[in-house]
Order: structure tokens, then sequence, then C-alpha cells
């Protein structure tokens, strides 16, 4: 099983982060999905910003957190708006 911290764009901030959301593990964050795995670490009191969102997206998907950004903004900001109003905050 990979641990969070192997995965591409999770660096030692994301992975303190996660695991206070209790997600350690590639599979967790795959079950998951990046909306609510992102949703999850705020609810744990972390500081995260849209990057980390970005980073979740794309160490699920394979692909820099960078490319995330430029591709898949506006798809994942309006994911996390309809998790959010559906009460997932």
């Amino acid at each position: 099983m990979r641990r969070a911290a192997d995965l591409p764009n999770i660096g030692p901030k994301s992975e303190q982060m996660l695991a206070l959301a209790g997600i350690t593990s590639l599979a967790k964050l795959q079950e998951l999905g990046a909306v609510p795995a992102f949703c999850q670490v705020k609810r744990a009191g972390a500081n995260a910003s849209l990057n980390l969102l970005w980073a979740l997206e794309g160490a699920i998907l394979g692909i820099p957190w960078q490319q995330v950004a430029r591709e898949h903004r506006t798809s994942l900001l309006l994911a996390l708006e309809d998790y959010e109003r559906d009460g997932h905050s």
C-alpha cells in the first residue's frame, strides 16, 4: 500500500495535513476523491489552500499539480461548491 507521502505532489506539509485528517494512503485518498479529502483536511483544522486540492487531484491522476490547476481548476471548483452546498463542508 502506497503512503500518501510517496505520491507525486504530496510534500511533508501536505502529508501532515492529510494525516491530521486520517488520510494516510493512496487507497484512502482514491476512495474519498480529491474534493471530499480536501474538505476532510479543512474540517480537521488544517489551514489548507486550494493548492492542496490541485495536489490531491494530481496525486490521484498521477499528474503534476500545476497541470491540474491549468486543466481541471474549473471542474474542481464546481465540484467543491456542489459538495459544500450538499452539506459536506
